[in-house]
């Protein structure tokens, strides 16, 4: 990375910590409080989980609600600090205005594509801001494509990019497995649901970033020529 790259992700980051935007922290405290009542009542939890039986009977808003719910203090966490780390990216970029609909276009996204994958799984149920908050993941990507992240497992920062994509190979790959109770095509639908916003708020990015935007779309590409092979 260039000196002037370098200049320019730091002052990136400087703004992201130094302003936390009252949009942001909204979302995140208002997934905190219904969580935490679901983690204490079964009886909001179920009433307001995704599941397919109920949804295709006609209660839609919980392709909603259920983004508010999560399974553990160990999955809320994940989601809201990933969220806490990259929201303020695109806010940085965009606008407020802009990540509220980045982030609940995905969230729409992530619940639509699990509903398409799964629409014959009557007692399919998921919960999680996941999809949501992987749409806001690569949208921050898409718009700084130069941010470089450290894993915990990791020593040396690897180019968000490459974490995104593989992130997304293997989400294919989790789908493909079902051996796991984690909701693959929710996160899957919500990256789509980020990356395309993104690109039709910054229509500028197809000529001026075409590679990144081009490989960034390969994942997405390959998902749906899996699905039409009868793959997945």
């Amino acid at each position: 990375m260039s000196l002037t790259k370098a200049t320019e992700t730091i002052s990136i980051f400087t703004k992201i910590y130094s302003t936390m935007h009252p949009t942001l922290l909204l979302i995140i405290g208002l997934t905190i409080l219904t969580s935490f009542k679901g983690f204490n009542d079964l009886s909001f939890f179920r009433k307001y989980e995704f599941h397919i039986g109920s949804i295709r009977a006609g209660e839609h808003a919980r392709m909603f609600t259920s983004a508010f719910l999560h399974a553990d203090l160990g999955h809320l966490f994940f989601n809201m600090f990933t969220l806490y780390m990259f929201a303020p990216v695109v806010i940085n970029y965009l606008d407020s205005f802009s990540f509220v609909i980045i982030y609940f276009g995905s969230l729409v996204f992530g619940s639509l594509l699990t509903l398409l994958f799964h629409k014959d799984e009557y007692s399919y149920r998921a919960i999680g801001a996941s999809g949501a908050v992987t749409g806001v993941l690569y949208s921050a990507i898409l718009l700084h494509p130069d941010m470089s992240l450290y894993l915990f497992f990791i020593p040396i920062p690897i180019p968000a990019y490459i974490f995104g994509i593989g992130y997304l190979l293997y989400s294919i790959y989790g789908m493909k497995a079902k051996n796991d109770n984690i909701g693959h095509t929710a996160h899957f639908g919500g990256a789509i649901g980020g990356f395309l916003i993104t690109l039709l708020k910054q229509p500028e990015m197809l000529t001026e970033n075409t590679f990144m935007v081009v490989l960034l779309a390969i994942p997405i590409a390959l998902l749906f020529v899996l699905a039409k092979a009868g793959k997945l």
